[in-house]
């Protein structure tokens, strides 16, 4: 699973509306255990966004 701290950026999303694969998102907005992608499609200019929602992560957990 990708967390919140991750670099990751989502390529080749579809579009919700036409279908055709945005290459990358034109926004990204990161809080605590959440993560927003705004997308515009060029194909058919509608825009939407997607929103990931991580767990929180348990700061009292220790490695092994």
């Amino acid at each position: 699973m990708i967390g919140s701290g991750s670099s990751y950026q989502p390529r080749g999303n579809p579009c919700a509306q036409c279908g055709k694969p945005i290459e990358r998102p034109d926004w990204i907005e990161s809080s605590p255990g959440r993560t927003s992608f705004l997308w515009f499609c060029r194909a058919c200019d509608y825009r939407f966004e997607a929103i990931a929602i991580y767990d929180h992560a348990d700061p009292d957990a220790l490695a092994a």
